[in-house]
């Protein structure tokens, strides 16, 4: 899809205490083999901070960054992957009250670890289309402190990091505009993440399996590993491929490729190298120590960059994301304006 008066107005991050892989493996919660084998080097953690507070936090922050006020602000979209609050808890509702927002649309997005670039492109469909807006706030918060989940582990090839994002997308004007997007879906690896069990709330006994116990039946029953991994690596490039496109470009012509915080070998090989560029063309080095917050990464490491002065103007940047189903969206942004709150 080719992207036209869409921009990333301002970004607001919120990262809590980090601790180091050298703390967890010292604590007993990972082993050395599986933190050199995905060269991945800490985590941030929240303890008791609820999710949908830090993306309350991030959404005051980037609100403070922005030209926009908040009652400026004509769409909120929330996106998140872990538990955000008790059983009936709608976040939007919760953010915009704390916010102290009057009533403005509202979307609430279950789009796994894809979630921001999700409502990134929901935004823009919101803003060049029939509902008028010229400012959304996209917001994202997780929290993965629990004693049913191992960070370190359970994320396969991933560790599962605390924190919140949020991001003003604006119809003139900003840090970055958006030159594409698009997003697909590969059905035929939907049981990937979501396991052979029954499709009822109470049609399951006993202690849910995890994710890696998940993947690991996917690849008894449907699919071997190998063969999930060129159907993912093909499926994703695609994407990515028309995301070049519609934006008039060649990979030759990135600054900046942006992608899930994961481990070394899974960026080079599923993207990098099937791109046909560096390791020092990614961003990788970074998001190694932030660890995996849900839907907010590639978002996380945009906001370091632009704060850093790691990109110029006139750089392109690829932001990448995936999620269960299999999904995946790709984005290609221009630099436009690098924010006077950088370093």
């Amino acid at each position: 899809m080719i992207v036209e008066d869409v921009y990333i107005e301002s970004l607001g991050a919120v990262l809590p205490e980090w601790m180091s892989a050298e703390k967890a493996i010292a604590d007993g919660l990972w082993d050395v083999e599986g933190q050199k084998a995905s060269g991945l080097t800490g985590a941030h953690t929240a303890g008791e901070v609820p999710a949908m507070v830090m993306a309350v936090n991030a959404a005051q922050i980037a609100l403070a960054r922005s030209r926009f006020s908040l009652d400026e602000i004509d769409s909120h979209i929330h996106s998140s992957v872990n538990h955000q609050g008790p059983d009936g808890t709608y976040p939007p509702g919760f953010i915009l009250r704390e916010l102290g927002a009057e009533s403005i649309p509202v979307m609430n997005l279950r789009q796994g670890c894809n979630g921001m670039l999700s409502s990134l492109e929901l935004a823009v469909g919101q803003i060049t289309g029939a509902a008028g807006v010229e400012a959304a706030l996209l917001t994202s918060g997780e929290n993965f402190t629990s004693p049913d989940i191992n960070r370190w582990v359970d994320g396969g090839g991933l560790v599962l990091s605390d924190g919140a994002m949020a991001v003003v997308v604006g119809s003139s004007g900003g840090i970055a505009q958006v030159r594409s997007i698009n997003t697909g879906i590969l059905p035929a690896l939907e049981k990937l993440h979501r396991g052979g069990g029954s499709l009822l709330a109470d049609g399951d006994t006993g202690e849910p399996p995890t994710m890696l116990e998940r993947n690991e039946t996917f690849f008894e029953s449907e699919m071997p590993m190998s063969e999930m991994v060129e159907k993912i690596t093909t499926f994703d490039l695609s994407i990515i491929h028309q995301t070049l496109v519609d934006a008039g470009l060649n990979s030759s012509d990135l600054a900046k490729i942006i992608p899930v915080n994961m481990n070394r070998r899974m960026v080079e090989f599923s993207l990098m190298e099937a791109l046909g560029l560096p390791m020092s063309r990614c961003t990788w080095d970074f998001g190694r120590t932030v660890g995996h917050v849900g839907g907010a990464d590639v978002f996380i490491t945009l906001e370091h960059l632009a704060r850093t002065r790691e990109v110029a103007q006139g750089d392109h940047l690829l932001l990448v994301s995936m999620g269960p189903g299999w999904i995946c969206t790709a984005a290609v942004v221009t630099i436009e304006d690098l924010p006077s709150w950088g370093d």
